[in-house]
């Protein structure tokens, strides 16, 4: 099918600013379909186009507008969505007597075919750039093909604005959300240090919680019954206790020492306490900690909650606190401090999964454990079509991560794909963190029973058990900031790839599409706490102005103005009266908002990024020092392209006088 260039008029004029292609019926579909393409600034040699079909998925953008599930929905029947099309096209260049000059399609994905307009910086030629990121990976204008934009000249700031414009419109044509938007959304990615995509040569990503995501209230929930069933059979009363699993949020830690669960800021100041069940009044926690701070660092007494694979260990202990407190726990079970009931506890859920009873219950019903998401194969699409190497690295065995990673992905691949087609290299039973700390012996996985045999090298295509990531890098001749890893894990994944082998990271964090919601929902409660407190500062500025003008009158000195020292005595105290009583009352109001911040996301703990109104958490320190980029699910790259340079946002500082938005730009 061919479409003349009929805006390539007697003037040359540089681009051909929109054209519409109507396929009025496609093989293999039983309906009529429209699809309209806009093209963006052709270059002038364009005198027509080639368009042409490719199996591939056809599918609708999701709408971003904050709903915790939003998702697309590919074209057609689930039979036709797996055996879909793609548009693409190819420009014919008339100087080349209508031979093909760029295709969308390019060697490797790039985004443009190598012998044409476009070029790739190859890692031989790659530089930085001026964020000191790589240029490997990035697109290039060939220089004989400059000449063609030579009607840019002018002033840049003025080009970029007006492109910047026609840029943003024809993405709204489109229906595609830009990536401001898609970042103000719960589906967001979001920027802790600048990652730019076009340089990653290899994606490796976990199972668990990443590219599998379980439904917390069942796996947590059968964790719990497993464990809990192993407590009762070496006689813990546990017969009454139930899973409750918003007793506890990711990114607080255990005090093995003290029997409690914690909330710490960015410095390790602790914020919130709950001991057993019960939360402690600020009071309370002052007179326990003092300024302790939490040092993660001394193992033996503080377990940060990492992942929500912590969930059931958390429930369980802060439940069996109150049974040791109130003298239920039997005798005969020995002398217990909470020391001694952690370990009871995290011997009790290692056993159930060591038992295997668990998995088994999930791999004979994954329906009932996994929420399917079916954008997520699209993104990883995505990546591997635009060149990115794939890796599977996860600490679960061959069987389990065959049985999941099959239910996950398969249904929603086209053209027949597995899930193992999407990787490069599949490796299973990791032990990470050794995994990225040390060398361990590699097998290779030969028979889908398992079977396995010594290894000492690692190919392409390979399905591996063990090794290290030492033996990933020398495999695909990649290394340090070459390779992006994405997990759930703060410690196992993200941390330990970070500081052994400087890979790039990427954490998934579930949570945050609540967090985002519940944010979203309540700026009223916040912009009224925030104006009674700022209410609360001005009438404190006055009133110690008043303080320090009596406390000088008392020491026979002038005070700060003429006019606080003309003022009489009674009027000065009757002032101060006034305005100390307007502080106790607001301090009344301030305090049980205060209190109820953050409540719509979790009611004991508040915000997971938070700890207080204006602080970070220790968790959201943990990530901006470990994770490049950090978001809600693997899917959300679908929003984005491969090729995308993520940029850290404003890192505002106490003396900045103004703080730079989009906005303001």
């Amino acid at each position: 099918m061919r479409q003349q260039n009929s805006n390539h008029a007697p003037n040359h004029s540089h681009f051909l600013r929109r054209a519409e292609i109507r396929l009025l019926r496609l093989r293999h579909h039983s309906s009529p379909l429209t699809l309209s393409v806009s093209l963006y600034q052709l270059p002038k040699m364009a005198d027509s186009i080639d368009f042409f079909i490719k199996p591939r998925f056809l599918m609708l953008r999701p709408n971003l507008s904050g709903s915790r599930a939003s998702s697309s929905l590919p074209i057609g029947t689930r039979r036709e969505r797996q055996r879909g099309f793609s548009l693409c096209c190819t420009v014919m260049d008339a100087k080349k007597a209508g031979g093909p000059g760029s295709s969308v399609e390019g060697e490797g994905g790039a985004g443009g075919g190598h012998d044409g307009v476009f070029s790739v910086t190859p890692s031989t030629k790659s530089d930085v750039d001026y964020l000191g990121e790589s240029t490997k990976g990035d697109l290039n204008v060939k220089r004989e093909h400059l000449q063609v934009y030579g009607a840019l000249g002018g002033p840049i700031e003025e080009i970029a604005m007006k492109e910047a414009k026609e840029a943003e419109t024809l993405l709204n044509n489109l229906g595609i959300a830009d990536a401001l938007a898609v970042r103000q959304s719960p589906r967001g990615i979001f920027c802790s240090r600048t990652l730019n995509l076009r340089s990653i040569g290899a994606i490796g990503y976990d199972m668990d919680y990443t590219l599998v995501h379980y439904n917390v209230m069942a796996w947590e929930g059968r964790a719990y019954d497993y464990g809990m069933a192993n407590l009762k059979s070496t006689g813990f009363p546990v017969d009454n206790l139930q899973f409750d699993p918003d007793l506890v949020i990711r990114g607080l830690v255990i005090d093995r020492e003290k029997g409690n669960l914690v909330k710490a800021d960015r410095f390790g100041y602790i914020k919130r306490v709950m001991h057993g069940t019960k939360m402690l009044s600020t009071q309370a926690v002052s007179e326990i900690y003092g300024r302790e701070l939490v040092d993660l660092r001394k193992e033996s007494r503080w377990v940060f909650l990492n992942t929500l694979f912590s969930v059931s260990e958390a429930v369980m202990f802060m439940q069996l606190v109150d049974k040791l407190d109130q003298g239920e726990v039997p005798a005969e079970l020995g002398p217990l401090d909470y020391k001694g009931l952690y370990k009871a506890v995290e011997k009790a859920l290692f056993r159930a999964h060591v038992e295997g009873q668990l998995k088994s219950e999930i791999m004979a019903e994954p329906e009932r454990f996994v929420e399917p998401d079916p954008e997520l194969p699209l993104a990883l699409l995505d990546q591997k079509e635009a060149g990115k190497r794939l890796l599977l690295i996860t600490n679960s065995d061959y069987h389990y991560t065959n049985k999941m990673m099959y239910h996950a992905f398969n249904k929603f691949l086209p053209n027949d794909m597995v899930w193992r087609d999407l990787f490069d290299m599949v490796i299973v039973s990791a032990r990470k963190p050794e995994f990225f700390q040390m060398s361990n012996p590699l097998y290779e996985v030969v028979t889908d029973d398992g079977l396995m045999r010594p290894c000492f090298k690692a190919s392409s295509g390979g399905l591996y058990s063990g090794g290290s990531a030492q033996m990933v890098e020398k495999s695909l001749d990649l290394q340090g900031d070459e390779i992006l890893y994405v997990g759930d894990h703060i410690f196992t994944d993200v941390s330990q790839s970070k500081v052994h082998l400087r890979w790039r990271t990427a954490l998934i964090c579930r949570e945050l599409e609540d967090e985002f919601n519940a944010i979203i929902k309540s700026r009223g409660h916040k912009s009224a706490l925030i104006k009674l407190i700022q209410q609360k500062e001005i009438v404190g500025d006055l009133f110690d102005q008043l303080r320090l003008a009596l406390q000088r009158r008392q020491h026979f000195r002038p005070a700060q103005s003429l006019e606080a020292t003309n003022m009489d005595d009674s009027e000065l105290t009757e002032s101060m009266q006034k305005l100390l009583i307007v502080m106790q009352r607001l301090d009344e109001k301030i305090a049980p908002m205060l209190e109820a911040d953050g409540e719509l996301f979790n009611k004991r703990w508040g915000y997971l990024s938070r700890a207080g109104l204006w602080d970070k958490s220790h968790l959201t320190r943990q990530i901006e020092k470990y994770a490049d980029i950090y978001t809600s699910r693997v899917s959300n790259f679908l929003y984005y392209t491969p090729f995308m340079y993520f940029r850290s946002q404003e890192q505002t500082l106490a003396h900045d006088p103004h703080s730079y938005t989009i906005a303001d730009i």
